[in-house]
């Protein structure tokens, strides 16, 4: 198992977060009539897992610690070359004096449950650009709070978002602030279309934004529309079986932020060549390779410079009958065409398999396994 490490005063220990938390938008379970033992919400499941410093698969160094975020404690994973983490930092070999680095940053947002932050499928440095993982400060793990299309906590938790990028991340790793850009799963997905996108993305110039399996229009009032419209490249990405309640919000969202392109003044090509959509895939929810959740979602962060950072488009090992090319322009492909979403999908949005790594101890979950080991 591996040790928590300290950092700075900025962050907290992950023995912080391991005690019952105050409710956040999930009402955790309880026992009978009786009022018996209250069932671990997913939160404190997850505070149950190690914090720390890993290798991740490209040999990179993950660390996962937790900061404080306008009261709310953001739990993160940074997955760069361990002399990028600044000295003092905690992480082994760090070497880096100064924020001020050549690296950018993919920052991700996981789906309902939190399955997506755990896996962190952009964990290896592609196209000069580390990964990041943050998991949502909420009872359920959604970002957003709320539930389905309801995302009540949407504008704290995107502010939240923005703020960790652009203070705590300094304090903790070398990074190139002018090159950060965004990955959704999702909840995920939901809040980066629904609030983060229109409340904070003025503060990311020449940004993108790979929106998988969700999204929704703007829930909010838009910070320099035309701004952010010129600037910001989006990608939604689904399948033929999606969600029943994506199949609608899916399609409204490219129809908004089209709309605001052409209100900022883009052409019918540039729009295209900024705002790209694809559900070709046969397969259910976030399933791009046409067979599981998490592969799915791996599929489409290995070739994410491919799609989002000036490459050639093509996603390798996409579902059929996809021939892997998912760069389509918006304009004529609105109305996407679905299949009937699968019965055992069609509920919810939520994905805890890391949770099978905890067992139900006295007062809440206690860790069974670790992601290596168990004991």
């Amino acid at each position: 198992m591996y040790k928590a490490i300290a950092l700075t005063t900025l962050l907290t220990l992950s023995s912080a977060i391991a005690l019952p938390q105050r409710n956040r938008g999930g009402n955790s379970n309880t026992g009978g009539a009786g009022g018996g033992k209250k069932q671990a919400t997913a939160f404190q499941q997850a505070a149950q897992v190690p914090q720390g410093v890993t290798q991740a698969t490209d040999g990179s160094t993950i660390l996962d610690n937790t900061v404080m975020i306008n009261g709310l404690p953001i739990r993160f994973k940074i997955s760069a070359p361990a002399d990028q983490f600044l000295v003092g930092s905690g992480v082994p070999g760090a070497a880096a004096t100064s924020a001020n680095g050549t690296l950018g940053a993919n920052v991700l947002l996981h789906g309902d449950g939190g399955q997506s932050f755990f896996d962190m499928p952009n964990q290896a440095v592609q196209a000069n650009t580390m990964g990041v993982a943050l998991l949502a400060p909420n009872d359920n793990l959604f970002w957003g709070g709320g539930s389905g299309l309801d995302r009540t906590d949407g504008v704290a938790h995107a502010q939240a978002v923005n703020d960790f990028v652009q203070k705590a991340m300094p304090k903790i790793v070398a990074m190139n602030a002018s090159n950060v850009v965004f990955t959704g799963v999702s909840g995920g997905s939901l809040l980066m279309s629904g609030f983060f996108i229109p409340g904070q993305m003025q503060n990311f110039p020449n940004s993108a934004v790979e929106l998988n399996c969700g999204a929704l229009a703007p829930q909010v009032a838009f910070a320099d529309a035309a701004t952010v419209m010129n600037q910001t490249r989006i990608h939604y990405q689904s399948t033929q079986s999606e969600l029943a309640s994506l199949q609608d919000s899916i399609p409204q969202a490219i129809a908004a932020y089209e709309k605001l392109a052409v209100a900022a003044g883009l052409s019918t090509d540039q729009v295209n060549q900024m705002q790209t959509v694809d559900n070709t895939p046969q397969g259910g929810h976030c399933e791009f390779d046409g067979k599981d959740f998490v592969t799915g979602v791996q599929t489409m962060l290995t070739s994410f410079s491919n799609v989002m950072q000036g490459g050639n488009g093509l996603v390798a090992g996409i579902g059929a009958p996809s021939k892997g090319q998912v760069a389509n322009g918006v304009v004529g492909n609105e109305k996407l065409k679905f299949a009937a979403a699968k019965k055992r999908e069609a509920e919810s949005m939520l994905q805890m398999r890391w949770a099978q790594d905890v067992v139900e101890g006295d007062d809440f979950a206690v860790l069974a396994c670790d992601r290596s080991s168990c004991e």
